[in-house]
C-alpha cells in the first residue's frame, strides 16, 4: 500500500471522528433542555453516529481493501519478476555448478585411477625392493663369513683384483703374471706387472681385516676403540711385513715400490681417517696402498706404459726399416743409372751398326752382286760384234 492510500484512508476516519465530537457538542449545547428531550437527543445522536461511523469505517475499509489489493498485486508481480530473476540466476549457477562437479567428478576418476596405477607400481617398486633388501642381507651375510676366514679372504682379494685387471684392459701372460715365483728369491707375489724394457711391478692382495670385522660387529664403547686400534697395529704389521719381503729386488730389475691392495673401498677409506699418518709411513717403506680405484688408476698408467712403449718400439723399427730401404733405394738408383748409361752405350753402337756399317755392307754386297752378275756366261755374239770389258774392271 502506498503511503498516499494510507493518509487517505486516516484522514477519512478522523473525518468520521470529528463529525462524532460536533454532534456530540451540539448536544451538551442543548443541555439545558428537559432530560426527555436530551435523552431523545442523544439517542438520536448516538443511530447517526453509529451510522456515519459504520459508513466511514465501511469506505475506509473498502478503500483499504482496494488499496491493499492493488498493493498485493504489485507486490505479486513484483516479486514473481524477481523470483524468476532469481530461479534463471540460481539455475545458471545449477548448470555451472553441474559443469564444475561434472570436471570435478572427471579428475577425481582419473586421479583414482592414477593412484590405483601409482599405488600398484609403488607396491611392485616395494616388492622389488623387499626382495633386493633380502639379497642384500644375503650378500652382506655372505661377505661377513668370507672376511671372517683368512683363506678366503685372500681368494676374494684376488677375484676382485682379476676383475680390476680386466676393466683396466690387461691381459694375462701379456702384461701380468700370477704367483709367479721370482728368479732371484724364495717369495712369490700375488700379481707380477710386466713393464717395459724388462721391468716388474709386484703387488699383493692379503690384508689384515679380522680386528676389523671385529670391530663393525662391536658396540660402541672402549671395545670398538680397542679393535680399532688393534686393526691399525695389524694394518702397520703388514706393511713392514712387504717391506721385508724382497718384492723391491733390483736384481729381478723390479720397480722401487710394491702395491698392496686393499679389497673395499670403505677399509681404506677408514685407514686414512683411523690413522693419516700411515700413507706416508708406507711410501717410507716403498709400499704403495690401494684400494680397488685407486689400484685402477695404477694399472691404468701400467697400460699407458705398455702402449707407450709398442710405439716407441714400432716407431724405432718403422725408423730402422725407412733407414733401410733408403740405403737400398741408393744402390738401386746407382745400379739403374749405369744400366741406363749401358743401355746408352749400346743404342750408340746400335744406331752407328745399322748407319754406316749397314750402308757399307750393303754396297760391298751391290758390288758382289753385280760381279757374279758379270761372272755369267755371256750370250753369242753377233758376227762382226766385239765383246766389252767389264765396267769395273777398265782402267
Amino acid at each position: 500500500m502506498s503511503p498516499a492510500a494510507v493518509w487517505a484512508a486516516c484522514a477519512l476516519i478522523a473525518g468520521a471522528v470529528l463529525g462524532a465530537l460536533a454532534v456530540y457538542a451540539l448536544v451538551f449545547s442543548f443541555g439545558k433542555r428537559s432530560e426527555a428531550e436530551a435523552a431523545q437527543a442523544r439517542e438520536e445522536l448516538r443511530g447517526q453516529f453509529a451510522l456515519t461511523a459504520q459508513e466511514a469505517l465501511g469506505k475506509a475499509t473498502s478503500q483499504l481493501l482496494e488499496l491493499a489489493t492493488e498493493r498485493l498485486a504489485g507486490e505479486r508481480t513484483r516479486a514473481v519478476a524477481e523470483l524468476d530473476e532469481r530461479r534463471q540466476a540460481v539455475e545458471t549457477a545449477v548448470a555451472s555448478l553441474s559443469e564444475r562437479l561434472k570436471a570435478a567428478d572427471e579428475l577425481v576418476r582419473q586421479l583414482e585411477k592414477d593412484r590405483e596405477q601409482k599405488f600398484g607400481s609403488l607396491e611392485e617398486q616395494l616388492k622389488l625392493s623387499l626382495a633386493s633388501t633380502d639379497k642384500l642381507g644375503t650378500a652382506a651375510e655372505g661377505l661377513r663369513s668370507l672376511l671372517a676366514n683368512s683363506r678366503t679372504r685372500g681368494q676374494w682379494g684376488e677375484r676382485m683384483a682379476d676383475d680390476i685387471l680386466r676393466a683396466a684392459g690387461l691381459q694375462e701372460h701379456i702384461q701380468y703374471e700370477r704367483n709367479r715365483a721370482q728368479d732371484t728369491a724364495v717369495t712369490r707375489p700375488d700379481f707380477t706387472f710386466l713393464m717395459p724394457d724388462g721391468r716388474k711391478l709386484n703387488m699383493d692382495v692379503k690384508f689384515p681385516l679380522d680386528n676389523y670385522v671385529r670391530m663393525a660387529d662391536a658396540p660402541t664403547g672402549p671395545e670398538r676403540e680397542r679393535l680399532k686400534a688393534d686393526f691399525v697395529r695389524d694394518a702397520r704389521a703388514r706393511v713392514r711385513e712387504l717391506g721385508t719381503r724382497d718384492y723391491v729386488n733390483p736384481e729381478e730389475g723390479t720397480l722401487d715400490y710394491v702395491l698392496c691392495f686393499i679389497p673395499n673401498e670403505q677399509v681404506y677409506g677408514f685407514l686414512n681417517d683411523a690413522a693419516p699418518g700411515l700413507m706416508d709411513e708406507a711410501l717410507g717403506r716403498k709400499v704403495v696402498l690401494c684400494s680397488p680405484s685407486t689400484l685402477y688408476a695404477v694399472l691404468a698408467v701400467v697400460r699407458q706404459a705398455h702402449d707407450n712403449f709398442r710405439f716407441t718400439r714400432a716407431t724405432r723399427e718403422v725408423s730402422q726399416l725407412v733407414a733401410a730401404f733408403q740405403k737400398d733405394f741408393e744402390k738401386f738408383r746407382e745400379r739403374f743409372g749405369k744400366l741406363g748409361d749401358q743401355l746408352g752405350r749400346t743404342q750408340d753402337a746400335y744406331a752407328e751398326i745399322a748407319g754406316a756399317s749397314f750402308k757399307r755392307l750393303e754396297q760391298t754386297v751391290s758390288k758382289i752382286d753385280r760381279l757374279g752378275q758379270e761372272q755369267a756366261p755371256a750370250a753369242p755374239l753377233p758376227e762382226g760384234a766385239t765383246p766389252r770389258e767389264p765396267e769395273g774392271l777398265a782402267s
